[in-house]
């Protein structure tokens, strides 16, 4: 079964409880076989220790005690682990970085496996960008726009609320129609569903699209809507 796909703008969702129960454990709700395993995927923050120590107590926090650091190198027995995990947290940091270790190691085609047969994803800030169908990559003059995971057909970025979404707004103007942006504030998320309906988490959701002439945007409340 597939599962719906959490991207959270920071970690401060992985501690946040919607009515009464952590939104972690909600996602792991319908998740098969015990004991549950969780993978950390730090690649995009070149795998720090003190975020990893973050995705630790939230994991203690919904009583996962099987989980491990999913190293760059992407030895045997990470890939073993891996593949055979439940829940996947990809962590925040540099979007192309993280990405060109995906690729590079293999790490992609697990995932995506582990994805297509009922694992949880939960992507934070740049590994919820990576989730989305592109990355964005800022020039002086330009931007580039290059193929991540694709789960979700929306370009996604994260917590650029104070520079009113302009990296995002400008790929969308760039790509004029091709497809639209979400863009996930400081202290939100979102749930995308498998039928591509999307849930905003704690605050609003900002959906930008292309109009024919520039790029618009448009709030998404958080509670679920199409």
């Amino acid at each position: 079964m597939i599962q719906p796909l959490y991207l959270l703008a920071d970690s401060q969702l992985l501690f946040w409880k919607r009515q009464s129960r952590l939104i972690l454990e909600v996602a792991i709700s319908g998740v098969a076989g015990h004991p549950l395993t969780a993978a950390y995927i730090g690649a995009s923050n070149g795998d720090r220790p003190e975020f990893y120590e973050i995705f630790e107590a939230a994991m203690d926090a919904i009583g996962i005690t099987e989980r491990r650091m999913i190293d760059s190198s992407f030895e045997p027995d990470d890939r073993a682990f891996l593949a055979g995990a439940q829940l996947i947290v990809l962590a925040g940091g540099d979007v192309r970085l993280g990405w060109n270790t995906f690729e590079r190691t293999g790490m992609k085609d697990v995932i995506l496996s582990r994805y297509a047969n009922g694992a949880v994803l939960v992507g934070i800030s740049a590994g919820a960008a990576q989730l989305g169908r592109c990355g964005i990559v800022e020039a002086a003059e330009s931007i580039e726009l290059f193929d991540v995971f694709g789960l979700v057909r929306m370009i996604v970025d994260t917590h650029d609320e104070r520079a009113e979404w302009a990296r995002l707004s400008r790929a969308i103007q760039s790509l004029k129609g091709a497809t639209s942006g979400l863009g996930i504030p400081s202290g939100g998320g979102v749930i995308v569903h498998p039928d591509s309906t999307i849930e905003p988490l704690r605050r609003p959701a900002h959906e930008f699209r292309f109009d024919g002439a520039r790029c618009v945007s448009a709030l998404l409340p958080a509670e679920r809507i199409r």
